[in-house]
């Protein structure tokens, strides 16, 4: 049974910026990086997502820094990054510029030396030697039992401490399928009556679907993976629109997916999205930003960042006061949040694919809501295209975003596009 939440409205044009704190400033801290908050504003940034702002235990830490989702004490402030005053006036700021804060919230499990080992050692699940038992294949974190009432109700509380003192407007829930979903089925309610929040799950909608019950929106692995592998593998167009339709039939009414071609866990991880995708990341980009779905871009992408961050040590991004894709996201972000036919989880936006039985290797869709519409092409391949469509589902004159060139949508008209090229027409 599906359980209506009051649903936050501003997440139907969202996006979500991931701040990774430590490796973005050199002081690595609010009060540095609430300089960028006017630069962030012009981008288009809608949502900042804060990588977890809790203390970092010091038992078992990886590297010299540790790991930010080894937690110490769920109602405190990282010394790292400053103070709680220093957070609370942060995001003050950034509500008084006009974006949405959501914080990470870790509830699977703490690091070894977290505040409760010692003040309520039962909240803790227990290995067969009933030692504290290590999360699976991270010997940092030891995991919370969730059967036990009185550690779900204490981990309720120390997320109204969140909302109640910083004013933050929802949640990132890391690993949000590790967890029972009968405590998020617990917990949103509760805290939504404090402030209607905004829910970002941590799982994949076709793997954990059941989740979709309490979460606004769930991420899209599968399809970061997928379009991984057309690029460097098979390239095979069906295989992408196959996997649309599945995500599409998975979605309930006002769930909508994110989608990303970087995170913090890909980036330290398994590469950059250059590395990932090559000449290919730009149209995923422009995908991912017209795509039924909220759009994630993560610290640094707007320089663009060539580099694998360093997870347990600074390293910082390579600022250098040039930020080459901020324009290209500003049109994107700018069109996504003004356009209704780009509104994410909204039953009243019809999404369409187009068939180009001409061209294998073009990608295109429309999203229409009333008279508004927009056109999305990509030429998912290293070759140049010209193509034709039968049916665009538009007619007349529309401008096209990057080059404000006006173009006739209409049926059996010809499009032209460059190498991995992508355009994005407006009606």
């Amino acid at each position: 049974m599906h359980i209506e939440h009051p649903r936050v409205e501003w997440r139907y044009h969202t996006n979500v910026y991931e701040i990774n704190l430590r490796q973005y400033t050199k002081e690595g801290s609010f009060n540095a990086f609430a300089q960028e908050l006017p630069r962030l504003r012009k981008m288009g940034v809608e949502t900042l997502w804060f990588m977890p702002v809790t203390p970092i235990s010091k038992e078992k830490m990886k590297g010299s820094l540790g790991s930010y989702y080894a937690c110490s004490d769920y109602t405190s402030i990282n010394p790292e990054f400053g103070t709680l005053d220093d957070f609370k006036k942060l995001v003050n700021t950034a509500h008084q510029a006009g974006f949405k804060v959501i914080v990470d919230w870790v509830a699977n499990h703490t690091g070894w030396d977290h505040v409760w080992t010692q003040s309520h050692p039962e909240y803790y699940e227990r290995d067969g030697s009933g030692n504290f038992k290590a999360a699976s294949g991270m010997d940092d974190i030891i995991e919370l039992d969730f059967n036990n009432p009185d550690l779900v109700e204490a981990m309720i509380e120390a997320m109204k401490f969140w909302i109640r003192e910083c004013d933050i407007d929802g949640f990132r829930c890391d690993l949000a399928f590790w967890v029972t979903l009968d405590f998020w089925k617990k917990a949103r309610p509760v805290l939504d009556q404090i402030k209607p929040l905004f829910w970002l799950g941590e799982f994949d909608a076709l793997d954990n679907p059941d989740y979709l019950e309490v979460f606004d929106a769930a991420y899209t692995w599968t399809w970061m993976h997928q379009t991984e592998a057309f690029y460097k593998n098979e390239r095979n167009i069906q295989v992408l629109e196959n996997l649309l339709q599945r995500y599409k039939e998975v979605f309930l009414p006002g769930t909508t997916g994110l989608y990303f071609t970087a995170n913090h866990d890909e980036n330290s991880w398994n590469g950059t999205e250059f590395e990932k995708y090559g000449d290919m990341a730009p149209a995923l980009a422009v995908f991912n930003c017209t795509w039924e779905g909220i759009p994630l871009l993560y610290s640094g992408q707007e320089l663009p960042n060539l580099k694998r961050l360093q997870f347990f040590e600074k390293d910082l991004i390579e600022w250098n006061g040039r930020y080459e894709l901020e324009d290209f996201y500003k049109k994107l972000f700018t069109l996504r949040r003004n356009n209704p036919a780009l509104a994410a989880g909204n039953g009243k936006v019809e999404t369409r694919i187009l068939d180009f039985k001409l061209d294998e290797h073009i990608f295109g869709y429309t999203r229409k809501c009333g008279n508004k519409a927009v056109l999305v092409l990509l030429n998912l391949s290293p070759y140049p295209s010209r193509f034709m469509n039968k049916d665009t589902g538009i007619t007349g004159k529309c401008k096209e975003l990057f080059s404000n060139e006006e173009k006739d949508c209409s049926a059996d008209q010809w499009f032209e596009l460059p190498a991995w090229g992508y355009k994005v027409y407006i009606k």
